[in-house]
């Protein structure tokens, strides 16, 4: 049974809605694509084999024009080569990142020499990194304009970040989302990452409480919130236990000194939890909450957490975001 049919089939004892099916193009759909580098090639485990290449069809045509000419860029500087073990691709569509990953110590020369390579290259940024180290040759962030019905907005990404893989089916994902919005007021979402959704919903909302609890996506947000110029965006690096503890009075915290908590009149909570789905705590605060959307990168835990919910289904689509995988992204909009 294909994935689709599976799914379908898992969600009956919930619904008897068939869920919308987006399905990505077999190639050339990866925003982000990470390598292991070995034998001055690009390696990736399929079938747990290692392969061997010195390109690939998955990631956006960004990527793929400068893999190839980074690979011989790298395979003819013995400085620049020397333990790199990984190699990491990300794209706005036309400017490309790539992090270089090594097993030593990245010193001066080794900057000049990615230079000179990174020279060579058009529309690229080069990223050095070993333990404890970071070397930057270019800018490490990606400055992407989406467009979502009337919404326009910029969103910043880097390395360090979790960012929607499917370059194709992201603006799909929320063309779902905004059309399932009715009756906004004010949104609480939890693990907001860098603002994938954040960002367009902002324009559907009142007011949006947004909490995270990596400090670099954090961090990214607050200048992508600055580069849009938007003022209804509040966000605090706080986990989903954390976030429902605050708004229970439970403990105070410092990091939320300057937000008014009290000054939300929530009327949705939106959700994207990590592949271990939602923790106890998590349920229990979107009880409160009369609409729910919850984002899910793993069929499995978002049906368990179906039951725990207790909630109708409104609305559900699946996301084919990694093709030619068991994967699948799953948006619900419950009641």
């Amino acid at each position: 049974m294909n994935k689709f049919l599976q799914f379908s089939s898992d969600l009956t004892i919930h619904t008897n809605l068939k869920p919308l099916i987006h399905i990505s193009p077999a190639s050339g759909y990866r925003a982000r694509s990470e390598f292991g580098f070995k034998n001055g090639a690009y390696t990736k485990i399929d079938d747990g084999k290692k392969v061997y290449m010195n390109t690939s069809n998955i990631p956006h045509s960004s990527i793929q024009k400068v893999m190839n000419e980074l690979l011989i860029l790298i395979n003819t500087n013995k400085k620049v080569k020397k333990k790199l073990f990984q190699v990491n691709f990300r794209t706005s569509g036309t400017k490309v990142l790539a992090s270089l990953i090594y097993h030593k110590q990245l010193d001066e020369e080794w900057k000049n020499e990615a230079l000179i390579i990174q020279n060579s290259l058009s529309n690229v940024s080069i990223i050095g990194r070993s333990k404890k180290t970071k070397v930057l040759i270019g800018n490490e962030n990606l400055e992407i304009t989406y467009k979502i019905n009337e919404s326009s907005f910029k969103i910043l990404q880097n390395d360090l970040v979790f960012f929607q893989p499917n370059i194709y089916l992201y603006p799909l994902m929320m063309t779902f989302i905004t059309g399932h919005i009715k009756n906004p007021k004010d949104l609480l979402e939890l693990y907001c990452g860098c603002g994938s959704f954040t960002l367009t919903l902002a324009s559907r909302f009142n007011k949006i409480f947004a909490t995270e609890n990596n400090r670099h996506s954090i961090k990214l947000l607050k200048e992508s919130i600055e580069l849009n110029s938007m003022t209804n965006i509040e966000i605090a690096r706080l986990s989903d236990n954390e976030t429902a503890s605050a708004l229970a009075n439970e403990q105070p915290f410092r990091r939320l000194e300057n937000i008014e908590l009290e000054s939300y009149d929530f009327s949705h909570i939106l959700v994207d939890p990590p592949r271990a789905g939602l923790s106890d705590k998590a349920i229990n605060l979107s009880k409160q909450f009369k609409n729910m959307i919850y984002i899910s990168c793993n069929p499995e835990t978002f049906i368990r957490d179906l039951e725990k919910l207790n909630r109708k289904i409104k609305s559900i689509a699946v996301f084919d975001q990694f093709a030619n995988t068991r994967h699948l992204e799953v948006i619900a909009i419950l009641e």
